[in-house]
């Protein structure tokens, strides 16, 4: 938990707290009426530009340079071809997980489940989330106040100009999940926010799937 901690805080930041109510931005491509596209760069003049070049880059968490994963390319222990990640996700699913897009908030049926059980990687199937650890809080995605141990992968994020997050991937195949915040409740105080699409829910054993006897 130190660890996570002091990785969070090196992403406050520089011009002030964060606003909760500014959680997840999307990135993803024109055309794709669910998400919202954010520009990658936006360049204010010579000063503005210097500022974003010279703010630090790589992974934040010291897991991330375990071997096997290439952080930079966004490729994990499980890699597909794009064309691969494409028909095994579909278009909606590959935008989240491997372009970085955000799904619209309070679309994600998991918002609203509560049943025991595991939530994990849509795309590789890597366990990221005890349902324990999930609760309500009211951003409109699925949030969590603690992934499962060696689960994920947090890695610095610059994408919005004045306002550093921490993106957050699953560990195994590098896709996106979404950000984590120091706004969420104890134990941790952190608000893991995920993307429903980039998830899958598997109940726990006692607990029948939906549909099923």
């Amino acid at each position: 938990m130190q660890t996570l901690l002091g990785a969070r805080s090196s992403m406050r930041p520089l011009f002030g707290q964060r606003s909760s109510a500014r959680a997840v931005h999307a990135s993803a491509h024109a055309g794709a009426s669910d998400y919202r596209p954010i520009a990658r760069r936006v360049f204010i003049g010579a000063g503005l530009a210097t500022t974003l070049i010279s703010l630090p880059s790589g992974p934040s968490r010291a897991d991330a340079g375990t071997s096997g994963i290439d952080v930079e390319h966004r490729l994990g222990e499980v890699r597909f071809t794009e064309e691969e990640w494409k028909a095994k996700l579909g278009p909606e699913a590959y935008q989240v997980l491997r372009r970085e897009a955000t799904e619209r908030r309070w679309t994600s049926k998991l918002n609203y489940e509560k049943r025991p059980g595991e939530f994990k990687c849509a795309g590789c199937g890597a366990p990221l989330f005890n349902a324990s650890t999930k609760y309500e809080s009211g951003s409109g995605w699925p949030s969590f106040y603690q992934p499962l141990p060696g689960a994920v992968t947090e890695v610095p994020d610059y994408s919005v100009l004045f306002m550093p997050r921490t993106e957050v991937r699953c560990r195994r195949c590098q896709g996106h999940l979404g950000h984590v915040f120091d706004d969420g409740p104890a134990p941790t105080g952190l608000r893991y926010c995920m993307n429903g699409l980039a998830l899958a829910f598997e109940p726990s054993a006692e607990e029948p799937a939906a549909g099923k006897a």
